[in-house]
C-alpha cells in the first residue's frame, strides 16, 4: 500500500481560555468557522496532510484547554511536541499579557528544539482591538519567534500560519527524519489516541460558549 504521508508532526496550540485556538483548527483542518462551541477539556486533536518543499507532512495538532484547572493534563504533552503556536486574542489584553507564562511554560516543559510561533487571533475585529499589531510583532521579536495576526472568522492567515509552523518544524527536525518517516502501516491509531486521551481527561463537560 502507497504511503499517504512521509512525516508525522505533533504541532500544538496553547493560550488563554477563549483566544479561539479550537475555532483556529477547525478553520485549517475542515474549513469551516464554528461562531460557538463547548469549551475543550483537557486536550484534543485533529489531522491534516501538507506539502512542505515536495515532502508530505502529517501533522496532529493538539488543542488544549486554555482553563488553569487541565494545565497539569495538558503539560504532560508539550514534550512530545515538535511546534507550538502561542495564541492571544487582539481584543483581549490580559490573553497577550499571559503569553510571556505560557512561553515559560514551554520552555520549562518541551524539547529546547521545539519551533514556536506567536498567534494574535481575531484581527477582523478591528473596533474592538485592545493590542495593536506593532505590540505583538515586538513582543514575537523579543523570543524571536515568527509572528502572524489571523482571524478564524474570515480565514486570514490560518494556513500561511500553520504551515509556516510545520516547515520550521520539519527543517529542524531533518536529522531526526530517520526516527519520523512513517508507512501507513505504521500510522498511529486514532482509536488508541482517543483512548489515551479519555484515560487522561478529567470526567466532566461543562456546556460553555466560546466566542471565537
Amino acid at each position: 500500500m502507497a504511503k499517504e504521508y512521509d512525516v508525522l508532526l505533533r504541532l500544538m496550540l496553547l493560550g488563554d481560555s477563549g483566544v479561539g485556538k479550537t475555532c483556529l483548527l477547525w478553520r485549517f483542518t475542515d474549513g469551516d468557522f464554528h461562531p460557538s462551541h463547548i469549551s475543550t477539556i483537557g486536550i484534543d486533536f485533529k489531522m491534516k496532510t501538507l506539502d512542505i518543499d515536495g515532502t508530505r507532512v502529517r501533522v496532529q495538532i493538539w488543542d488544549t484547554a486554555g482553563q488553569e484547572r487541565y494545565q497539569t493534563v495538558t503539560k504532560q504533552y508539550y514534550r512530545r511536541a515538535q511546534g507550538i503556536l502561542l495564541v492571544y486574542d487582539v481584543t483581549n489584553e490580559h490573553s497577550f499579557q499571559h503569553i510571556v507564562k505560557w512561553a515559560s511554560d514551554v520552555d520549562e516543559c518541551a524539547p529546547e528544539q521545539v519551533m514556536r510561533i506567536l498567534v494574535g487571533n481575531k484581527c477582523d475585529e478591528e473596533e474592538r482591538r485592545r493590542v495593536t499589531t506593532e505590540q505583538g510583532d515586538k513582543l514575537a521579536k523579543s523570543y524571536g519567534m515568527d509572528f502572524f495576526e489571523t482571524s478564524a472568522f474570515s480565514n486570514h492567515n490560518i494556513k500561511e500560519s500553520f504551515s509556516r509552523l510545520t516547515e520550521m518544524a520539519l527543517h529542524a527536525n531533518r536529522k531526526k527524519l530517520d526516527g519520523l518517516w512513517l508507512s501507513i502501516n505504521d500510522d498511529l491509531s486514532t482509536e488508541d489516541l482517543l483512548q489515551e486521551e479519555a484515560d487522561r481527561k478529567v470526567e466532566e463537560n461543562p456546556e460553555r460558549t466560546c466566542v471565537c
